[in-house]
């Protein structure tokens, strides 16, 4: 799995699923991150259906199955706002957020327990695929693919994902494991 590189919004730190383009220093990275991929062997190519995501497709110089379930989570009234524009905008929903971040839905968006559901059922069908697969898509989703490794959503936020980086996990024989977290150039 690979996160995208930098994008506007990763800059101005807003929650979106809005299609902004990468910015230089993303492009970079998934120039970068390029390199890193001639190490790995891989038989499909999945993506978002962003901007961010398709444009580091064209960086990577890949193509691929556009694939929903795999994209962004759905911020639904927080799209575009940063954490301290929620709170002012929507203390209450925000305070419920921070509660039960897992299972709370956002107002006309999803749950974390929502896009675990998707990514989990695109993951099993991968494996029943038996191929190995690229997936180029967001830290939300990566991390949420982590944790279907465990079998503990809950788990979400002990990871970091970096943009641009590379997460490998491997499903042999029913026994799920990772290889590589977060591997940057």
């Amino acid at each position: 799995m690979i996160r995208h590189g930098e994008s506007e919004d990763n800059v101005r730190k807003v929650y979106s699923r809005i299609s902004t383009p990468l910015t230089e220093k993303g492009k970079a990275e998934i120039l970068q991150t390029k390199k890193l991929l001639e190490r790995y062997d891989y038989e499909e190519v999945y993506y978002s259906p962003y901007r961010r995501t398709v444009d580091t497709m064209h960086y990577l110089d890949l193509e691929g199955k556009e694939d929903d379930r795999i994209r962004e989570i759905n911020f639904g009234i927080f799209e575009g706002k940063n954490f301290e524009e929620i709170s002012k905008v929507y203390p209450e929903e925000a305070k419920l957020w921070i509660e039960d971040i897992y299972n709370y839905r956002i107002p006309k968006g999803e749950s974390l327990l929502d896009v675990y559901n998707r990514v989990s059922e695109f993951l099993e069908e991968l494996c029943k695929m038996n191929k190995s697969a690229l997936l180029v898509t967001h830290d939300s989703v990566i991390r949420l693919a982590l944790c279907w490794v465990f079998d503990e959503p809950l788990y979400f936020y002990r990871f970091k994902v970096d943009n641009g980086s590379i997460t490998t996990i491997t499903v042999n024989e029913g026994y799920k494991y990772i290889n590589r977290l977060n591997q940057t150039y």
